[in-house]
């Protein structure tokens, strides 16, 4: 059995990032970051699916290796709702789709259908993922319905449960 080589990355506080061509050559194939400064910088859910995934080895700035629990750990202590966005993000990913961050829509993600390349085409979706327990006023929840209407986007809420398994629900804008 050939092992595939991975790619190495340097975790610092909420940025992961690689110098390696690997890195590069996956951004170009799946759109896995963003290059920036010759570099390629992964989001905190991106670097952690490539970690699990294998494809990924993450170092700290000691260039001491980083386990997918310890970084884990770290993701969720920068970001307390880290689980339940790592979850949609993983099942989106798994099932064939491009996901990149949202925050400049006021959305935790863009999906883009399968086939299509961020650059190529716009994203299909925005996608906010919430656990089935927390709580979404109608005023919290309107607004993010209009942000999706006003980014000619579909909204996707992605409700999370106790299992980690997600329910999507496709929420659109109706005129009677």
């Amino acid at each position: 059995m050939v092992e595939t080589e991975a790619i190495i990355a340097v975790m610092m506080n909420e940025r992961v990032t690689s110098v390696s061509e690997l890195a590069r050559a996956l951004y170009e194939q799946s759109r896995y970051g963003e290059i920036k400064e010759d570099k390629v910088q992964y989001s905190l859910v991106e670097a952690l699916y490539l970690l699990e995934k294998g494809k990924l080895v993450l170092k700290d700035l000691k260039d001491k290796d980083i386990v997918f629990d310890k970084a884990l750990k770290k993701a969720i202590k920068l970001e307390p709702n880290f689980w339940v966005r790592y979850i949609a993000y993983r099942d989106m990913r798994n099932r064939g789709y491009i996901v990149k961050t949202a925050l400049k829509f006021g959305a935790d993600f863009r999906i883009y259908d399968r086939g299509v390349k961020p650059g190529e085409d716009h994203a299909k979706w925005i996608l906010y993922p919430v656990h089935e327990s927390s709580a979404l006023t109608w005023y919290e929840f309107a607004a993010k319905n209009r942000v999706a209407h006003s980014t000619k986007k579909k909204l996707l809420l992605g409700i999370v449960d106790d299992e980690n398994d997600i329910t999507y629900y496709s929420i659109s804008w109706t005129r009677p």
